[in-house]
């Protein structure tokens, strides 16, 4: 059995990419199970509780037979145990989805005015991108989600034929609705819940890095981590877009 993980800085359109995957009905889904141990101390697993981090990787790397699993985690939060273990790293298929820092800044403020610096996510992304690779396993991929939005179909299947999966045309759309998967944190989710599709949507923000200092600042410290994923991602033809 193949795990097939998406690691994402938050506020990344990593929902979207969840509910395609989800909509294809031949591989097991998980939603921010690493994030869920982290807020509330256990997550549901093929029927079982898994309190620590480790005993849910022991599981992962434990389970055979039947589908293949996605998992779909965001980095603003560090997970350690992630980084030190080197069997998931390297037997797992990894993709990393990124946006950049002034539009992850702006949209997670507004949902959470407190936040810190780390939680832009992005130079976590990168440390866990150079663990994979430092591990020796699969080629992570890297996708840029403004390239996801612009081309859902050509990323999808490009990422489909990087991780041997067959690309499903009729997994690009979805029925609007609300899903038991992201219930905890629906607030968070309301775009992709309304959705039907990839879709890009403009928004509008009271605080962005343009007029605030701080976000400015947590930005301008994630920038080189961007730019260096960026500089990795996945290429496709977009049609001239």
């Amino acid at each position: 059995m193949t795990v097939y993980a998406l690691w994402s800085s938050p506020r990344s359109r990593s929902t979207a990419f969840f509910r395609s995957m989800l909509e294809r009905g031949d591989v097991v889904v998980l939603h921010e199970p690493f994030f869920d141990l982290h807020a509330t101390g256990h997550t549901e697993f093929d029927g079982d509780t898994c309190t620590t981090a480790g005993e849910l990787l022991r599981k992962l790397r434990s389970r055979s037979g039947g589908r293949s699993l996605f998992l779909k985690e965001t980095t603003d939060h560090r997970y350690e145990e992630i980084l030190s273990d080197t069997s998931f790293l390297t037997e797992a298929r990894h993709a990393f989805l990124i946006r950049t820092p002034e539009e992850i800044a702006a949209s997670y403020h507004a949902l959470h005015p407190e936040m810190k610096q780390q939680e832009v996510g992005l130079e976590t992304l990168h440390e866990l991108y150079r663990a994979v690779l430092d591990a020796g396993g699969h080629e992570p991929i890297v996708i840029d989600s403004d390239d996801l939005i612009a081309s859902p179909a050509a990323v999808m299947a490009a990422y489909c034929g990087a991780v041997g999966l067959p690309f499903r045309s009729d997994a690009l759309t979805w029925t609007a609705e609300d899903r038991p998967e992201w219930q905890r944190t629906a607030r968070w989710h309301q775009m992709t819940a309304s959705s039907s599709g990839f879709e890009g949507r403009t928004s509008r923000y009271d605080h962005t890095t343009r007029n605030s200092k701080r976000l400015a600042a947590f930005a301008a410290h994630h920038r080189p981590f961007y730019d260096l994923l960026r500089a990795e991602r996945l290429r496709v033809d977009t049609g001239g877009k």
